[in-house]
């Protein structure tokens, strides 16, 4: 079978790897331009890109696919590449790109989507983060034949797995390795005839909003558990934060503790020990266990305090 890949970070480039040891032909790749990344903001290469290079496939890079937009030139040049790669399907993963009606009939068995969730729980940009922000107890892969909704095409495969105390980069693996998987299954059933498109139900629609970087700041009078699903939610992006001492202190491990806060205020530090620096919650204690001073690294808990100085009874957010 002959694909266009259209994705551009590490989820999308475990997928297209999957697709080029099955054998599946790869006559174009559509991935985003290549933006400022680093301290000197020198442009990079997106994932995609990088592999894409590596393997000598032929790469587009445009704006915007809409021919009546912002960029028609980079739209009309990316559609005769489209048309000079007369491929028999399009997979989709974590592109970037809106898909304009036009893209979507454009290969003969239509655009397939590798889709981070159970959909539809968690339609949109960050289902990872939000499923284990919410405390989902599972997660999974969604392949989906595309339409022009967000996220709104039938299904056609779908597999789950257990979250379990993942972060979104563990996660974030997992789940790659398993779209991959799941997307070569789906082209070769639909080559041969045998995929079966479920609509998906109107009840359990959720949306996965962007992550947003303001999000980051640590709320201690919320429960315990919450707060600990947001640590590993924003892990590794975009880290959460609390300010301890006048610095902003990234927060990336942290567990949930039995027992009595003693009535401290929420963020309150009630204790300090190698294994983990012990804060009031709103109806718990959670011990964080891995920090990052600004410019520093992150370290266990032990070593953190013995360079950063945390003391019990300093409040985190004063």
């Amino acid at each position: 079978m002959r694909i266009v890949f259209a994705g551009t970070p590490a989820f999308a480039a475990t997928a297209l790897a999957r697709l080029d040891v099955a054998g599946v032909e790869i006559a174009l790749v559509l991935t985003q331009p290549d933006r400022p990344a680093g301290r000197g903001l020198k442009l990079q290469a997106s994932p995609v890109k990088t592999l894409a290079l590596l393997r000598g496939w032929r790469v587009a890079q445009p704006r915007s696919l809409r021919l009546d937009g912002k960029y028609p030139d980079d739209a009309a040049a990316a559609r005769e590449a489209l048309l000079a790669a007369n491929a028999d399907a399009m997979v989709v993963a974590a592109y970037g790109l809106i898909l304009p009606q036009w893209v979507l009939d454009l290969p003969r068995l239509g655009c397939l989507n590798i889709h981070a969730s159970l959909l539809p729980r968690w339609r949109g940009a960050a289902p990872i983060h939000r499923a284990i922000e919410a405390g989902d107890a599972e997660t999974g892969v969604t392949i989906m034949q595309m339409d022009a909704g967000l996220d709104t095409g039938d299904m056609l495969l779908r597999e789950s797995l257990a979250i379990g105390d993942d972060s979104t980069a563990k996660l974030h693996d997992r789940l790659a390795d398993m779209g991959g998987r799941l997307v070569v299954d789906a082209l070769r059933l639909a080559e041969a005839g045998g995929l079966k498109p479920q609509p998906q139900p109107a009840e359990g629609v959720t949306y996965a909003h962007k992550v947003e970087k303001h999000e980051a700041k640590v709320d201690w009078g919320q429960p315990a558990e919450a707060i600990v699903r947001r640590i590993r939610a924003f892990d590794p992006f975009p880290g959460a934060t609390g300010e301890l001492n006048g610095e902003i202190v990234k927060l990336w491990a942290a567990r949930v503790e039995a027992g009595s806060t003693d009535d401290r205020a929420p963020g309150t530090i009630l204790s300090v020990a190698p294994s983990g620096i012990a804060v009031a919650a709103r109806d718990s204690t959670i011990v964080l266990t891995e920090l990052q001073r600004p410019g520093g690294k992150r370290l266990p808990a032990a070593e953190f305090v013995r360079g950063f100085g945390a003391q019990p009874g300093q409040v985190f957010g004063r």
